[in-house]
């Protein structure tokens, strides 16, 4: 039996190998490439990684030219239709409907998806991110098309989607206390209703009770962002934390309108705010720390924060991490986030090489192989695991393989380097999860992902045919997002 005949979405039984020309080991001295070695597998688990195995297999697949590496953990991972994708030429934001105007306020904010959709995208989003490798995720969307926060509702679906497909997640439901809002005369402003945002995580602390622990599927607690919450509502999200023993996920340091509106209501940073209240901690998961000052840095270096680095989406609206150096030297645990579309971890990689050594203006100041751990072991070690994001006798059988004789990737030199310079995710040849192949070759178990995308297209172009409705003097869609050329008819 070859390694393409083995059934898709199911564990092979047995013990089984996989061998390849290179594999990315763990050990206790620390992260090693072993030439022409192999890894075993039992159930969930893998039993050797390392050189040839001596012991007895039920099956062994010999693959050649590829590496196989441990999965890569996503903590800010797409799990909408990516509706940033139209901000990046089209601004200002509260003329684009990224900005609720006042009218839409008044009348009153609505659902723009039905649930129905909603599991949709999710499923899909899912499939999208083991086509590139990733493992595990913790899921995010906008808000911006919601009537205010997620639902319950929507995040069981998801809970049942991630079992089905074979991807390994962190769920729960958004929540907020406010928002922003534009008046007539084009000002910004936060709007709050504190008690609709405590209902928001008394929801998903009940969601989170009723998670079975120890599966694909494991509470977070995921208030929005940090310019749309209440001191109360941080204060008990923190508690709530401590007592389900999960991490937090809070959106702060990460663009010019949530730094200005939070020192308009704090008269401070958002982290030296958190600071003040005591929510900074080692629970605690922030994206993106692209406008934070040392200060900033300083208390994240000193309460144990997580950084979630997602260079791609922060590179598209010309913002950089500043910078991956700095934060590695103050001690600070970097993870990565692909947080837009396509969710490419490997691009994502590649991108964060370039920003950071533009940042600091020096070709040492990060290597593949730093940017490669944060994307693995960096994001284990804030969901506080050590069986995910690495590969050795012991850990979770979730494992990525990437195809190291792509047409596109000549010359070929460390494999690392390789992939993290000159690919993209779209090399990713198979995604195991729980040791089970969730995807292999395009094709993802329990979705028919070119299918799904005709109906994920109809489902986008529907909500952006609605933009009007909460845009600032509600023009056309047309003038909203014109085309990039004047358009002419083929016909």
């Amino acid at each position: 039996m070859r390694f393409e005949d083995l059934p898709l979405g199911k564990r092979p039984e047995g013990r089984w190998s996989l061998a390849a020309d290179w594999i990315v080991v763990d050990t206790e001295q620390g992260r090693r490439l072993v030439q022409n070695g192999e890894v075993v597998i039992e159930k969930d688990r893998v039993i050797h990684a390392g050189p040839r195995f001596e012991g007895e297999v039920q099956a062994r697949f010999d693959l050649g030219p590829v590496l196989i590496a441990p999965g890569f953990v996503d903590l800010d991972a797409l799990s909408d239709l990516d509706t940033t994708l139209l901000a990046h030429d089209n601004w200002p934001s509260e003329k684009k409907g990224r900005v609720w105007p006042q009218s839409y306020v008044d009348r009153g904010p609505y659902e723009m998806y039905s649930p129905e959709e909603l599991a949709l995208q999710k499923r899909f989003s899912f499939g999208q991110l083991l086509l590139n490798g990733i493992t595990s995720a913790a899921p995010i969307a906008s808000l911006f098309y919601r009537e205010w926060g997620e639902t319950v509702e929507e995040f069981t679906a998801a809970a049942q989607a991630a079992e089905e497909l074979g991807l390994r997640v962190w769920l729960g439901p958004a929540y907020r206390s406010g928002g922003m809002v534009v008046d007539e005369a084009g000002k910004l402003g936060a709007v709050f209703d504190e008690e609709r945002g405590i209902r928001g995580l008394h929801a998903a602390i009940a969601f989170a009770n009723k998670l079975f622990k120890g599966g694909l599927v494991s509470p977070l607690l995921a208030p929005d962002r940090v310019e749309t919450c209440t001191k109360a509502l941080l204060l008990e999200t923190m508690a709530a934390a401590e007592a389900l023993d999960c991490p937090v996920r809070l959106h702060m340091a990460q663009g010019q309108m949530e730094l200005q509106t939070v020192k308009a209501l704090h008269g401070m940073s958002a982290p030296q705010w958190l600071a003040e209240l005591g929510c900074l901690s080692p629970r605690l998961m922030a994206p993106h720390f692209t406008v934070a000052d040392a200060r900033d840095l300083e208390l994240y270096a000193e309460s144990g924060v997580h950084v979630i680095h997602c260079p791609l989406v922060a590179a598209r609206h010309g913002g950089a991490l500043n910078s991956f150096a700095k934060l590695r030297e103050a001690g600070v645990n970097i993870a990565m986030g692909t947080d837009t579309a396509p969710p490419d971890m490997v691009l994502n990689m590649a991108v964060a090489v370039m920003t950071c050594r533009m940042v600091e203006g020096a070709m040492p100041s990060i290597t593949s192989g730093q940017v490669f751990d944060a994307a693995t072991l960096g994001g284990a070690k804030a969901l506080g695991r050590e069986d995910i994001g690495v590969l050795r006798a012991g850990a979770k059988a979730d494992i990525t393989i990437f195809d190291m004789n792509d047409r596109h990737m000549a010359p070929r030199i460390d494999p690392i380097q390789t992939l993290v310079l000159g690919a993209t995710g779209r090399v990713t040849r198979a995604t195991i999860v729980d040791g089970r192949i969730s995807m292999r070759d395009g094709e993802v178990a329990g979705i028919d992902m070119a299918a799904t995308r005709e109906q994920v297209q109809r489902q986008f172009d529907g909500l952006v045919a609605r933009y009007p409705e909460r845009t600032l003097g509600h023009p056309p869609v047309q003038e909203i997002f014109p085309p990039t050329f004047p358009l002419m008819n083929g016909e």
